[in-house]
């Protein structure tokens, strides 16, 4: 289960009243921000957009490959571990609007996480350190750390303990 706070609204769905919840300057000044990073191919000039102007906490030598899309309206509430590399065109989500609801919650990357190109990854969920993220997953839940993950739905491809048997057996046969 992902770890949301759930907001009810009332009248038209919480997307048309999304400015009672944002202010439309920091949706402007995020906007701004995240277009330039995303086109930049500068990893460290990434990675200080990300901390000092959203608000981010990015380790060190996290790289953001071209096009990763961070949340718009939270993106404070995104932490990256070190070590990181976040695939080409991965959209990481700290937020929901519904129609009778809006949902909010923290999105924990741990260190030395893979997570593969044009995945997305939903709001409330812990990635453990080096944990695997497949090409073109849909992060529902927490992963456990050093685990190999994917699909849509997601699903555990191989455990912690199953990937580290996997590398001692090809040790062996090299």
């Amino acid at each position: 289960m992902r770890k949301t706070e759930r907001y009810p609204v009332e009248g038209s769905n919480a997307l048309w009243q999304m400015y009672k919840t944002v202010p439309f300057l920091k949706v402007i000044k995020n906007f701004l921000v995240i277009q330039t990073a995303r086109y930049t191919p500068w990893l460290p000039m990434k990675n200080w957009l990300y901390r000092h102007l959203l608000g981010m906490k990015v380790g060190d030598k996290t790289a953001f490959a071209l096009m990763v899309m961070v949340d718009l309206l939270f993106p404070e509430r995104i932490s990256v571990g070190k070590d990181t590399v976040i695939g080409y065109n991965t959209t990481i989500l700290t937020h929901e609007y519904l129609i009778d609801e809006y949902r909010i919650g923290d999105v924990k990357i741990g260190d030395q996480v893979m997570i593969g190109a044009n995945s997305t990854i939903l709001p409330g969920v812990t990635i453990g350190d080096r944990a695997t993220v497949a090409a073109g997953t849909v992060v529902t839940k927490d992963i456990e750390a050093g685990s190999f993950v994917g699909g849509n739905p997601m699903r555990v491809i191989y455990t912690k303990e199953e990937m580290e048997q996997r590398k001692k057996a090809k040790q062996t046969i090299d």
